[in-house]
């Protein structure tokens, strides 16, 4: 719940009063559907502003600020540069826009691998200084050690398995993860470790279908999926790919809107307004008072 206040007649940032409690981690953990036929999937987005917290909120159960950030909002060539900073700041505009869904964040890479003690710390750092609910870090069974030491001190854990950004040079590209029946049992081996180790969710991207099926059925905690399978607990998209902002997107990404073609006509307009003196009209000008 939002605990700030802000002047609506100075900020354009005016978050409505919280009518409701947030989403909280064992809720999250409790949706287990288990597949085809079970209860209502998990419904996360990406959000890495207010104004997009506010608009996506009410709709999701999930607001993950993602290191994807590091693409869609600094222009990055990947998720490698981002820093605890960008994570941080970004994290707490989410937050603070949102009153719904429980905020997790993510642990950006170099900022956790190390040790245990190093993820704590960048955990800690970023929950509170943000205000998130839970943390979310790439990784299976090399991480799993890290996700109970996390767990075990309150800091609640999502995990992320299969096609893993941060890894994206040692896998040498962005292409789906278990075409080898090697790579197919890594990946279910990496789901059940950290689901073990304490993670009360897991995000399963860019893993062929019928592993994602598998994972589901298998694992206890919810798997939310991105270029997985309809029959997960839960999907992810990256806001700004479902939204249209982007000409290219993953394959696994559904367009549900054109804000590009929408921002660039109103672009046009203005600009076109502009230059034949017909905008601002006395509609938008400040005249003296009589």
């Amino acid at each position: 719940m939002s605990t700030y206040t802000i002047d609506s007649s100075t900020s354009r940032a005016t978050p409505v009063s919280a009518p409701m409690k947030r989403v909280t981690i064992p809720a999250i953990r409790a949706r287990k559907t288990g597949g085809a036929g079970g209860g209502e999937p998990l419904v996360m987005l990406t959000a890495y502003t207010v104004r997009m917290a506010q608009l996506l909120d009410p709709h999701c159960d999930i607001l993950l600020v993602g290191d994807s950030l590091g693409q869609v909002i600094y222009g990055l060539p990947s998720t490698i540069p981002v820093t605890t900073e960008m994570m941080e700041a970004h994290g707490a505009a989410v937050v603070r826009g949102s009153y719904h869904a429980a905020v997790v964040i993510d642990l950006p890479f170099g900022s956790y691998e190390a040790s245990p003690e190093q993820a704590f710390a960048t955990a800690a750092r970023l929950m509170k200084g943000t205000g998130a609910a839970a943390v979310k870090l790439e990784g299976g069974t090399a991480m799993a050690e890290t996700v109970a030491f996390l767990s075990r001190r309150g800091i609640p854990v999502m995990g992320h398995v299969g096609l893993t950004p941060q890894a994206v040079n040692a896998l040498g590209g962005y292409g789906a993860r278990g075409r080898s029946d090697a790579e197919r049992q890594q990946i279910l081996e990496d789901a059940r470790a950290i689901a073990e180790a304490g993670a009360f969710a897991i995000v399963a991207e860019g893993v062929l279908a019928p592993i994602a099926d598998e994972m589901t059925a298998a694992v206890p905690v919810p798997i939310i999926g991105i270029g997985a399978s309809a029959n997960c607990d839960g999907q992810v998209l990256v806001a700004e790919d479902m939204l249209g902002l982007f000409e290219r997107v993953p394959r696994f990404v559904k367009r549900y809107g054109d804000m590009a073609g929408v921002i660039s006509a109103a672009a046009e307009a203005y600009a076109g307004e502009v230059r034949a003196r017909s905008f601002p009209t006395a509609d938008q000008i400040y005249l003296p008072k009589a």
